[in-house]
């Protein structure tokens, strides 16, 4: 994916011309918005983007509650939805190298003669790690603890023992989830709510994506987006999108942008705020988009403070031939839609090969059946006859992974043996199940030992779990083994186009066994150097410390399949000069982004490790999450209230797995804007994995 040719040069100040999508914004079956697409004109073009990129999502806090402290079953429906007052609502945005960090801010007054409730809450992306969450009230700041989980554990399990709980977050998103706190506001208090956190952001078919969703349900006096961008490499595409943006707020969104940063404000006053005639049943409530890319450099990397990062995504391969098996559940489970969605997806797929790729096709229940005896190139007959085949496929019967899986092993073995495989090709493995193994060996920890001992490392296992019955865990280590990845679809009625997002991203394969090499006497604590694949439009990311005595150039030699050979340098002090301006700069940001990587590999290593490694990496993991002050699936959060209000609220991170308990149905959904109090205390749903680096699950404990 690549950005339009540039028609002037960066830095330049055209008008912005403004492009109306056609795309509309449900809101809580309040009408709908329509969709407002920014684009600056040169070198800020747009490409096809796809809707599943990995971004950042930015969520304001959705509601504020008006209720009395005394509990009721039912809101009132003549009862104003205002005597809790948002004043004052803004996000702080700061993107610096790729590494975000994030401050909302959110300002409330009851302005009723009577005690109110009033609800922060939020959604944020699942890879964001939370570093700071408090409430000030009357002058008295009540900041969140990150402990120990087990520190946490003995909080956690009085007040859950006592039945006291609410406040569970839950996911709300395939990306997100939702924060959730509240507090008892005295007539005519105020309370400022303070949540911080920070993420790096990934890059998904040649883009990095920003999305800010703005639901305060009231007109805020205040209302701000303020989102600062730097990347030293260079900016060559931007690009805005909104949902919320109409003709009443076109000027509230402004866009700057130089060679290296950018700057998206959103501010509208209070009658741009107001709701438009034709939309009277609707408040602001919409999403903000930022895309963007960078150019791409030999140096690819930052350096401050004794601290570095190499992003590298090299231009100008060409794409490597595949041999790919598609595995596909055909199983009882499968049935209705979710077959009929994997059979139009499977078909797209397979328009979508190259005529230099070779394939062959599994379909499993109780028993695995190959479509052809031998791998077949992707001609325009065998692609036809194979379309015809998957436009057959029906579900009955029972699941066993384990067979189909050694039956994909020996198709590629097979043509391995027999030198049919093109050379400089990349061969995968691409496994869609709903379900867990039912036939056949149905051991999980026996079926990730079989397929790991018929594979030895010489091809990638690609899983797709289709919907909620399936264990994610299971899934994602048999992938993680075999130097693949695993991804969930969801049941919906764009699963299909899921499964084509999915086979996108690793559609075109540039690299394969890229490995990063620095001098041993220049660099320590180096994150992961070595990557099985790199695909078109991703990027691969290494960080590290400078030693004390480090050379005035960092150089770096990136090595991938035979002949394939890159250097990189990076002048320290040059680097360095780069992050001095504070309007773009958090902290010590670099060594920031460093921690919170090694924390995501450290988790994600520890999903195939043995147990005496697994503990070696949690161990390393829950210090530096403790010493950064990140939530973590390691962490907890503990945070305080006034003296007489519920306590010990306790936030967690979950398993990809875990969730409300009813998370094979999620939400379509928020919540209402407005909740009244609960009449009696939740039960507290607690799904808990030991390590997933997926997700933020905040479990709100309350005690009296």
């Amino acid at each position: 994916m690549s950005p339009r040719p540039s028609s002037r040069p960066l830095g330049s100040t055209p008008a912005l011309p403004w492009v109306w999508a056609v795309a509309g914004h449900a809101s809580h079956d309040n009408g709908i918005l329509p969709s407002l697409k920014q684009r600056s004109t040169g070198t800020l073009g747009t490409t096809g983007l796809h809707a599943q990129s990995p971004h950042q999502e930015l969520f304001l806090p959705l509601a504020l509650s008006s209720v009395p402290r005394s509990p009721v079953s039912t809101f009132p429906a003549s009862r104003p939805l205002n005597d809790i007052d948002i004043y004052s609502l803004t996000v702080d945005s700061k993107v610096s190298s790729r590494f975000s960090h994030t401050v909302v801010t959110s300002r409330v007054v009851n302005r009723a003669d009577t005690v109110q409730e009033a609800t922060f809450q939020m959604e944020l992306p699942r890879k964001a790690f939370i570093t700071n969450f408090s409430m000030v009230m009357d002058g008295v700041t009540y900041p969140g603890n990150i402990k120990e989980k087990a520190a946490a554990q003995e909080q956690y399990s009085a007040a859950v023992a006592q039945g006291k709980s609410a406040g569970l977050v839950k996911a709300t998103g395939r990306k997100t989830e939702q924060f959730q706190v509240s507090v008892s506001v005295a007539p005519s208090a105020k309370v400022t709510f303070e949540l911080v956190y920070e993420e790096l952001l990934r890059r998904h078919l040649g883009v990095y994506e920003l999305l800010l969703k703005v639901q305060p349900q009231q007109p805020v006096k205040h209302l701000q987006m303020d989102i600062h961008i730097f990347e030293p490499q260079g900016i060559s595409l931007l690009e805005t999108e909104s949902t919320f943006v109409t003709n009443e707020l076109v000027d509230a969104l402004t866009i700057s942008q130089n060679a290296t940063k950018a700057h998206i404000l959103f501010k509208p006053t209070l009658s741009q705020k107001q709701k438009p005639p034709k939309l009277q049943d609707t408040v602001l409530d919409g999403s903000l988009i930022v895309r963007y890319d960078v150019n791409r450099t030999h140096s690819g990397g930052s350096i401050q403070n004794g601290y570095f990062v190499h992003y590298f995504a090299p231009e100008g391969l060409s794409t490597m031939p595949k041999n790919v098996v598609f595995v596909i559940d055909k199983s009882g489970s499968m049935s209705g839609r979710k077959i009929q969605q994997t059979r139009e997806a499977l078909i797209k797929i397979l328009d979508d090969l190259s005529s230099k790729d070779q394939f062959n096709l599994i379909v499993f229940s109780g028993r695995a059946a190959q479509w052809k005896p031998a791998l077949v190139p992707a001609s325009v007959e065998n692609v036809n006859e194979a379309r015809s085949f998957a436009s057959d496929i029906q579900a009955f019967g029972g699941t066993n992974i384990n067979d189909a899986m050694q039956m994909a092993v020996q198709l590629l073995d097979s043509s391995n043996r027999e030198e049919l495989l093109p050379g400089g090709s990349v061969s995968l493995i691409i496994l869609l199940t709903d379900g867990d193994p039912t036939e056949g060996e149905i051991n999980p920890a026996r079926i990730q030992e079989n397929v790991r001992e018929a594979i030895g490392g010489r091809y990638s296992v690609f899983c797709l779990g289709f919907g909620f019955h399936v264990s994610y865990a299971f899934l994602e280590k048999l992938a993680l083994d075999n130097g693949g990845l695993a991804r969930r679809i969801y049941e919906d009625s764009d699963s299909a186009l899921q499964l084509q997002d999915f086979y996108q991203e690793v559609a075109n394969p540039l690299l394969t066994a890229v490995a990063f090499e620095y001098p041993s006497n220049a660099v320590d604590e180096v994150t992961r150097e070595n990557f099985p694949l790199f695909f078109k439009g991703s990027e691969m990311v290494v960080a590290g410390k400078l030693r004390d005595q480090s050379p005035d150039v960092l150089s770096a030699k990136v090595s991938g399949q035979t002949n394939i050979t890159f250097q990189t340098e990076s002048s320290v002090a040059q680097q360095e000069e780069e992050f001095q301006s504070p309007k773009y700069i958090f902290h010590n940001f670099m060594e920031r982004l460093w921690a919170y990587l090694t924390i995501q590999q450290l988790l994600e290593q520890s999903v195939s490790a043995s147990d005496a490694e697994r503990q070696a990496l949690e161990t390393r993991a829950l210090n530096l999450s403790l010493r950064y002050s990140f939530v973590t699936p390691l962490t907890s959060m503990v945070v305080t209230k006034p003296e007489g209000q519920e306590q010990s609220q306790v936030a967690e991170k979950p398993a990809e797995d875990g969730g409300w308990g009813l998370e094979s149905q999620p939400p379509r959904h928020h919540r209402p804007p407005f909740l009244p109090a609960p009449s009696s205390p939740t039960q507290l749903v607690d799904f808990r994995h030991p390590l997933h680096k997926a997700g933020l699950y905040l479990s709100f404990i309350f005690t009296e």
